[in-house]
């Protein structure tokens, strides 16, 4: 048996992968959460050899939970399940430790498949994702970029960023002209909203 681990916050969708799953009959769902900071305790508890996270979550996302998991269980191995089929995110997912990645809308036997063939130590990814990630290419923003996008993107004046971030504001002014260059946007709030679109923050 491949025993399943479901962390997604909508209950609904949640119940409904779990009942999908336990119609196969080598598949056993081992436990349900609904927010990212459950998934550690959860795993710890009913041992899973697959996790199925959901990218956006309440107190912690999706990747960074596959990067907690790689780290403190390597015997269990996360699958992204998202409605977001944004290249960037693939790529965080990818390099936060994942090794399957499946948007939602996909066809029920796809999941399942995904869930055979990351058990047997392979990788799995949204095809049409994948040919559209390929396509795109990786961020082109650099990791203070998108730090500084992403408090623009909560609505953080230049002042408030430099001190979140513990930058001048003058290199704030820097990182967010060059963040608007590389995502063709006419505006601070544009970038963000560009690279939010993206999943590169």
């Amino acid at each position: 048996m491949i025993r399943v681990l479901l962390a997604d916050d909508q209950a609904l969708v949640r119940g409904a992968l779990a009942a999908m799953l336990r119609l196969e009959a080598d598949l056993d769902v081992v436990a349900e959460v609904g927010a990212g900071t459950e998934v550690l305790d959860a795993a710890r508890r009913t041992a899973p050899d697959i996790a199925l996270l959901d990218v956006q979550m309440p107190g912690r996302d999706g990747l960074s939970v596959a990067a907690d998991l790689q780290r403190a269980l390597p015997r269990c191995r996360s699958i992204i399940c998202t409605a977001f089929s944004r290249p960037g995110y693939l790529s965080r997912a990818l390099s936060a430790g994942a090794a399957g990645y499946v948007v939602k809308d996909s066809p029920p036997e796809q999941l399942v498949d995904a869930i055979r063939r990351v058990h047997a130590g392979l990788r799995f990814v949204d095809p049409a994702l994948a040919a559209e990630a390929l396509a795109g290419g990786a961020s082109p923003l650099t990791g203070r970029e998108a730090d500084v996008l992403r408090a623009t993107a909560e609505g953080g004046t230049v002042a408030d960023i430099a001190e979140v971030l513990r930058l001048s504001r003058g290199t704030v002014r820097n990182h967010l002209s060059s963040a608007i260059g590389k995502t063709q946007a006419r505006t601070r709030a544009e970038a963000a909203r560009i690279a939010e679109t993206n999943g590169w923050l």
